[in-house]
């Protein structure tokens, strides 16, 4: 997560086609001027947004290695304890845009880390197929129990690039006390 002036964004990839498929999708799907392969829409940066990037996309591998560090200090912290940590194949590598953890009672922990001064989110609290634009599907509570399960349970604790060791060693505590 680069972070720019407001909404921008990039992709960062080898693949060549799925390359290709972004940009195609950038610009409402369309390879040439009126003409659309897919359903797309209008993604493209302005020249600001572009220039604020570039100067961050050099730090992009240090960041991520940051990221790393810290959810291996987690891993390392909160094995043993009640917190479903993530898991991730091992043939592949994460960035840790996120470091979300599985907790019985989340809306409670999260309350008791933010006593303490603990920053935490709650990322995507409704299941998609409980979501508006997909209630077409006609799916209702209870149809996916292990969704919605997941979805009452998973807290995102901080695992930005500049945290501090010992405020990952902190929270990590914080969090393994609140909890038992």
């Amino acid at each position: 997560n680069l972070g720019a002036f407001g909404d921008a964004g990039a992709i960062c990839t080898s693949d060549d086609a799925f390359a290709e498929t972004c940009r195609l999708l950038r610009v409402h799907g369309s390879g040439h001027a009126y003409h659309h392969k897919l359903i797309g829409g209008m993604f493209r940066l302005s020249a600001l947004q572009a220039a604020v990037l570039s100067v961050k996309l050099k730090y992009l591998d240090q960041w991520h290695e940051c990221r790393r560090k810290n959810a291996a200090i987690y891993d390392e912290e909160l094995a043993g304890s009640k917190a479903v940590r993530p898991r991730i194949d091992p043939r592949n590598k994460s960035i840790y845009n996120q470091y979300c953890v599985r907790v019985p009672s989340r809306d409670v922990i999260k309350q008791r880390l933010a006593e303490r001064g603990i920053s935490t989110a709650v990322y995507y609290p409704i299941p998609l197929h409980l979501q508006e634009c997909f209630a077409h599907l006609g799916h209702k509570v209870g149809d996916f129990p292990e969704s919605e399960r997941a979805c009452g349970e998973i807290l995102a604790l901080p695992v930005y690039p500049e945290l501090p060791e010992e405020h990952v060693r902190t929270v990590a505590a914080a969090l393994r006390e609140v909890i038992r």
